[in-house]
């Protein structure tokens, strides 16, 4: 299995580095090689590289950018996976492709099964959605996982902007009513190697077979606010370093507006995920206790 890695140096991208390397030869790439809004340069590459496997992992995620600069999202979320699609297409490969939460308005009380009907209310989860139509437009060989709540021990991302704030302030005010499922990057890694080692096993040792092909939803176990996981994250450093961490306070969604618009419940249904390939990740916490060293690392 050959593999083409786009966005190799995000938070996805760096941990997909690990995983992909024991499936086959990884060729990966980040802004610094490819640009992603530069459709030539995407067919150029494929062409060049000749993927039997492309796993993209590139996207425009600046949520609340987003919201002015919908055209650029556009052509990164939206555009450029349906060049990636098309060209796998061409050459016989297959093409693994993130999509998210904000695909849906949030307004259900359930978590989301894939077959609910997105509803996105922020550019960010438009241009995310047309996505996901590029991808399964193009190619039938195509694993479309939404995933929710990201983080790393590298990059931006909630934890480690706790951690910081944690040394720096005496008083946090947080948002408590907005439901997820936090989910390290190195775990939706980790699944997607396991996914594509079973599409392999699926198919003969020139072609893989896509069988498998569909979309499915990947996420930790378990919910949380963004207030509950504001606290696990401050309660491990507290108990770090000795000292009491800052106070936190619930607060709701209007009291901390944004120019995007997040969804009140970002829950993920991953029941099609465990009966086609027999994943099931961790509860979020336990989660997140096996990410404790890698985040203390790195801050």
């Amino acid at each position: 299995m050959k593999i083409l890695l786009t966005g190799a140096q995000g938070q996805v991208g760096w941990e997909l580095q690990r995983s992909l390397a024991l499936l086959g030869p990884v060729h990966a790439v980040g802004r610094a090689e490819l640009d992603l809004s530069d459709a030539a340069a995407i067919r150029q590459l494929m062409r060049a590289v000749r993927p039997t496997v492309v796993v993209n992992a590139a996207a425009y995620t600046a949520v609340d950018n987003a919201e002015n600069d919908e055209a650029l999202a556009y052509r990164i979320n939206a555009e450029a996976p349906g060049v990636l699609a098309a060209e796998a297409a061409r050459l016989g490969a297959g093409l693994v492709h993130y999509s998210t939460d904000y695909v849906f308005d949030g307004s259900q009380p359930a978590a989301y099964i894939e077959e609910d009907v997105p509803n996105p209310r922020s550019a960010y989860g438009r241009t995310k959605l047309a996505g996901e139509h590029a991808v399964m437009a193009n190619t039938s060989q195509h694993v479309v996982l939404r995933t929710t709540w990201v983080y790393a021990p590298r990059g931006r991302n909630f934890p480690l902007t706790m951690l910081k704030l944690g040394r720096e302030r005496d008083h946090l005010r947080v948002v408590a009513d907005q439901l997820g499922a936090p989910t390290p990057a190195r775990l939706i890694a980790d699944a997607t190697a396991l996914i594509l080692q079973q599409i392999t096993a699926h198919g003969t040792p020139e072609k893989a077979s896509w069988a498998q092909a569909g979309l499915y939803h990947l996420s930790c176990g378990g919910s949380a606010s963004w207030y509950d996981f504001a606290r696990r994250v401050l309660a491990w450093q507290a108990a770090q370093t000795g000292r009491a961490g800052p106070t936190i306070e619930a607060i709701t969604t209007a009291q901390y507006p944004t120019p995007a618009t997040r969804p009140h419940n970002s829950m993920l249904n991953n029941q099609r995920l465990r009966d086609t390939f027999g994943l099931v990740l961790p509860h979020w916490e336990r989660a997140f206790e096996l990410c404790f060293e890698d985040i203390h690392a790195a801050v």
